[in-house]
């Protein structure tokens, strides 16, 4: 626990803490923010999109080299 000798030590602290909480508001804010933009419809869609179409490509260039091919992809699906 820290020692006060004066009170303008506590008044400085209390200074920055008052401070601090209002840097803290602000990047609460920014941050609920960025959230809720990265939480819109439109970027859902479009980050649902972006990963089907990287899923897509993945599967594409990693079938031919480890020999799965369409049907045997299809019959393991279909025995889930």
């Amino acid at each position: 626990m820290k020692r006060y000798t004066s009170f303008e030590e506590i008044d400085r602290d209390l200074k920055w803490l008052h401070l601090q909480s209002q840097i803290d508001k602000e990047e609460l804010k920014i941050n609920f923010n960025e959230t809720k933009e990265s939480l819109s419809p439109s970027n859902l869609v479009t980050g649902l999109i972006g990963g089907a179409a990287t899923g897509a490509v993945v599967f594409k260039v990693l079938s031919p080299l480890l020999g799965l091919g369409v049907s045997y992809l299809a019959s393991k699906i279909g025995k889930r």
